[in-house]
């Protein structure tokens, strides 16, 4: 099934980051690289997927504003998903500016973290 999952772009469970204590190490341990109004926690999980979490900063408008944020970064990810090397644990965190409140403008800024970090495939 994971197969599939790659080929259709899927999101699977597995490729979910939730556990509040694999956040709090990423964000501790985890090599960072940002640009104006987000930032890519990254570090090698050992396994053959990567793994994504998508946390939002304190504040972060309202809830209709947070569920939207959190699609867009979902999508992002889907849409980026085959050009990644594998075996990473990531956190995209998005800091709400008018700039990246679009699904272009935060495939750009994925883009261009995913660069930085060294994640794109070649």
């Amino acid at each position: 099934m994971e197969k599939d999952s790659l080929k259709t772009g899927r999101f699977t469970r597995r490729e979910h980051i939730k556990c509040p204590d694999d956040i709090r190490k990423l964000f501790k341990t985890g090599k960072k690289v940002s640009v104006s109004g987000a930032k890519l926690f990254f570090t090698a999980n050992g396994q053959e997927i990567n793994r994504i979490g998508f946390p939002l900063p304190r504040g972060y408008g309202n809830a209709v504003q947070r569920n939207a944020s959190k699609r867009y970064s979902r999508e992002t990810y889907r849409f980026f998903k085959s050009h990644l090397n594998t075996g990473f644990d990531m956190l995209f965190l998005v800091y709400p500016e008018a700039s990246n409140n679009s699904f272009h403008s935060r495939c750009k800024i994925f883009k261009i973290l995913c660069q930085k970090a060294g994640l794109l495939k070649e």
